[in-house]
């Protein structure tokens, strides 16, 4: 992959975005980053929606965060001061409801587009900052606004985590304009690495057709295997952990596994 450095120590930046809502993309990014680490990697998840589903879903009460990633954003915060280390091995960069102003308080800036990516190159010498980390994984808030331009401009390699359903799929069409102007203005590192299929029913024929036609569509490689849909995810957040954890040999925490080797891969 033909991504830029900023020294041996960059981490490969991974942003899962989607402007729908209820693909699950929380869920991906939690459970790729525990199978992540599972596979020996230093891993840093930023919430960067301010609904905090992440931050919940990893036993962290976001009324309790002293800095989050709107610090970070907003004020110019060390990304290190914002890291709180979690269950399973990963460390969060957690999301407050303050982050719900950070698009209005960015829009007068110039370049406001690249303050995350500033963010995750600054204290490349910092031990405690991005450079201590082989992957950062971003969970994108469910729009095609500044907040989810930041992550895409800071990206090397964005998933799309598409429900199998014929509306999710018309999203995944208007996301990848989004990404070409992206890739032409701002970032031209950004790779699409794929369409990650979720809430998979494999005995749907609608669900079959979706997938068939959505990487024919639109030129994206379609990662294997789906997720599948299962009680399991909605269970996992309660208890602030992934559904590695939880229910570690079900068909989802193995899907996830699965897919994560195979994005390990490929970076």
């Amino acid at each position: 992959m033909g991504r830029p450095t900023t020294g041996d120590r960059r981490p490969t930046i991974l942003a899962l975005a989607n402007q729908k809502g209820g693909v699950a993309k929380t869920t991906s990014v939690a459970s790729l980053g525990a199978a992540f680490v599972e596979l020996g990697r230093r891993v840093l998840l930023v919430d960067l929606d301010p609904q905090a589903c992440l931050t919940f879903s990893l036993g962290i009460d976001p009324d309790t965060v002293e800095t989050s990633i709107h610090e970070v954003l907003t004020q110019g915060a060390p990304i290190a001061d914002a890291v709180l280390s979690c269950d399973e091995g990963v460390d969060l960069v957690p999301s407050t409801i303050d982050l719900a102003g950070a698009e209005a308080m960015l829009m007068p800036r110039p370049g406001r587009e690249y303050v995350l990516r500033t963010a995750l190159e600054g204290g490349a010498d910092d031990e405690a900052g991005p450079a201590a980390y082989d992957i950062v994984l971003i969970d994108c808030s469910p729009s095609l606004g500044v907040l989810t331009l930041n992550a895409l401009t800071a990206a090397d390699v964005l998933i799309v985590p598409m429900s199998a359903e014929m509306l999710s799929h018309r999203g995944v069409g208007q996301l990848l304009d989004t990404v070409a102007d992206v890739q032409r203005i701002l970032n031209p590192h950004l790779e699409v690495l794929g369409i990650l299929p979720t809430l998979h029913d494999g005995r749907s024929r609608h669900v079959r057709e979706v997938l068939a036609d959505v990487g024919e569509r639109y030129g994206v490689p379609v990662l294997d295997p789906p997720i599948p849909r299962t009680i399991r995810f909605a269970e996992a957040p309660a208890v602030g952990r992934s559904i590695l954890s939880t229910a570690r040999t079900s068909k989802g925490a193995q899907a996830y596994r699965e897919v994560a080797a195979k994005v390990l891969a490929q970076l």
